[in-house]
């Protein structure tokens, strides 16, 4: 204890970005928490779903993005540097990092919204009456939806509380 309470403090700047990158990585848990759902109750899903019917389709593609905002989030958690940073990082470091850390929040916020804009135009494609294979693209359209819906918020949240 003694040896603990003589340690000199952590400059302000510091101090802020260990609070930033620790509030990254649990927010980057909660995509990596998102991500394993969809792979555990899609993946379970799908067998037992026929593929004539669009919740095939969307267990599928749930799966698919389950995967990918898996390996985001595991890099993501991997980079994050909650403890001390590495010698010779600055405070202008420092505040770059976070700075950049929200523009890519921000990107992906507008990302999500043409994520919607897709799953907007795939269901009006599985409503029309010459389309091949609707229940697929109903399906595609409505994971699509969520998954943008979801990343929409998370993304958002992030660029809020990260700002």
């Amino acid at each position: 204890m003694l040896v603990l309470s003589t340690l000199p403090a952590a400059p302000a700047w510091l101090a802020t970005y260990q609070h930033h990158e620790l509030a990254l990585g649990r927010g980057l848990g909660v995509l990596g928490v998102w991500a394993l759902l969809n792979l555990v109750v899609s993946g379970y899903e799908l067998p037992r779903t026929d593929r004539r019917e669009w919740l095939h389709h969307f267990h599928l593609m749930n799966c698919a993005w389950g995967f990918i905002n898996a390996v985001l989030a595991a890099v993501g958690i991997l980079r994050t540097h909650p403890g001390r940073p590495m010698p010779g990082f600055s405070p202008a470091d420092a505040l770059a990092d976070m700075h950049l850390t929200g523009q890519i929040f921000l990107l992906n916020a507008g990302l999500d919204v043409g994520y919607l804009l897709v799953a907007l135009w795939l269901l009006a494609r599985a409503a029309a009456p010459d389309t091949n294979r609707p229940e697929r693209l109903y399906g595609f359209g409505r994971s699509v939806q969520l998954q943008g819906a979801f990343l929409l918020v998370f993304d958002t949240t992030m660029w809020w509380f990260l700002r």
